[in-house]
């Protein structure tokens, strides 16, 4: 007997299981996720093996847990190949009835384990809580907290009180020659921050975070790399407008070359976030701050015609997307460097790099030559400090040879 799931798919058994009422609304909401006629038909004929599965093993709505999948799976392989894509599928499924609550949300993960996990953790709380530090500071920060407090405590008891000069200085020292300079520049830093916040506490009596070995740093040591203007075009050039993915992409890179946006400003970018009427575009700089900006037209254009032509339906109000199952925004900046590589090696040009600074190294760079002033790049790049801006002036190389003076005794 076949059974008919959300008007289109067919199923050679009839639905059985206590997943059998969702099962319906299961394939609606995968077809709303963008996948494809075949994965949603594959996807629904797994979930409906998985009922039929919990049926047999007595497992109720109620029991189910995040285990069961991993002990069908297990079962399943047994009878047949498991594809890639199966345990991914039956994680869509656990998430999709978590969010029907048809079954418990997700165990709570385990709590902090040992004294230097609860230090950590109160510490993390701290700078989220009270000092609403970004979640990349904070990421970067505890693991060199948790380093410093493992070779002091082992796994015995968390006295900071007991903590001392020499255990913090050796620390630095023994680190500091295992990590890139800007890695132990993060370094000292979050073990000042972990300090600072010991002594507010009353942990600690004397101001260990100035016991910290400065780490050596000479400003502006090294040229930023700028892709060239005829790799832009170049790179522009290549990519396949005729395609959804590519009317993405080409906006992205647009952005990216045209008003220097960081990966993170792109990614997160919201619908909402463009003034079509003003022409201009808000973005989220660092540290929270709402920064406004020109849209030139090119750019918009480029934006309406993926808008109008490439971007798939989704309940997200995120710019761009995913074009892939399931559609969804952008997770991390990360997704935008992936579109920056994947379009340099196909476009084969050779850039300093295949990363996404080079388009603003490139724009500010552009904008000095241009006769712009460091005060208006700095606002175009959303720079709170000027010092930042400076370090554009070392690459206006002709203007500081005008500057040098003649070399005593002449010479070819």
């Amino acid at each position: 007997m076949k059974t008919i799931v959300n008007g289109q798919l067919t199923l050679s058994r009839p639905l059985e299981g206590p997943l059998a009422p969702h099962i319906t609304s299961f394939a609606q909401w995968m077809g709303e996720e963008g996948y494809s006629p075949y994965s949603l038909q594959r996807q629904v004929r797994l979930a409906s093996d998985f009922s039929r599965w919990l049926e047999q093993n007595g497992v109720t709505l109620r029991d189910l847990s995040s285990l069961h999948p991993q002990q069908y799976l297990s079962h399943r392989a047994c009878e047949v190949r498991i594809g890639r894509g199966d345990a991914p599928a039956l994680r869509y499924l656990m998430a999709f009835l978590r969010r029907a609550e048809a079954i418990p949300a997700a165990e709570e993960p385990a709590a902090a384990t040992t004294p230097v996990d609860c230090c950590v953790e109160e510490f993390e709380r701290y700078l989220r809580e009270e000092r609403a530090l970004a979640n990349a500071t904070i990421v970067n920060y505890l693991p060199f907290v948790r380093e410093l407090l493992t070779q002091r405590f082992g796994a015995s008891e968390v006295q900071l009180s007991k903590l001392r000069a020499s255990d913090v200085v050796s620390f630095v020292q023994r680190r500091v020659h295992q990590l890139h300079l800007k890695r132990a520049k993060l370094m000292a830093t979050a073990l000042r921050s972990f300090l600072q916040y010991a002594r507010y506490r009353g942990d600690l009596t004397l101001d260990l975070a100035a016991a910290i070995p400065p780490v050596a740093n000479w400003s502006m040591t090294s040229i930023p790399r700028a892709i060239a203007d005829d790799q832009v075009y170049a790179l522009l050039a290549s990519v396949d407008r005729s395609t959804a993915m590519g009317r993405r992409d080409y906006a992205i890179l647009l952005l990216l070359a045209r008003l220097g946006l960081r990966s993170s400003e792109v990614a997160f970018l919201e619908l909402d976030d463009i003034d079509w009427t003003k022409g201009s575009l808000s973005v989220c700089a660092k540290g929270g701050r709402r920064v406004t900006l020109p849209l030139p037209a090119d750019v918009g254009e480029a934006i309406v015609a993926y808008l109008q032509q490439g971007r798939p339906h989704s309940r997200s109000r995120r710019l761009f997307l995913r074009h892939k199952a399931p559609v969804r925004g952008f997770l991390s900046q990360c997704a935008v460097g992936s579109v920056v590589h994947h379009a340099i090696e196909r476009a084969g040009v050779q850039a300093p790099t295949h990363g996404t600074h080079q388009f603003r190294h490139a724009l500010a760079t552009g904008m000095l030559r241009g006769g712009a002033s460091l005060i208006e790049i700095g606002e175009l790049l959303g720079h709170r400090s000027p010092e930042t801006t400076k370090i554009y002036t070392k690459v206006d190389v002709q203007a500081l040879r005008a500057l040098a003076l003649p070399w005593p005794g002449g010479g070819e």
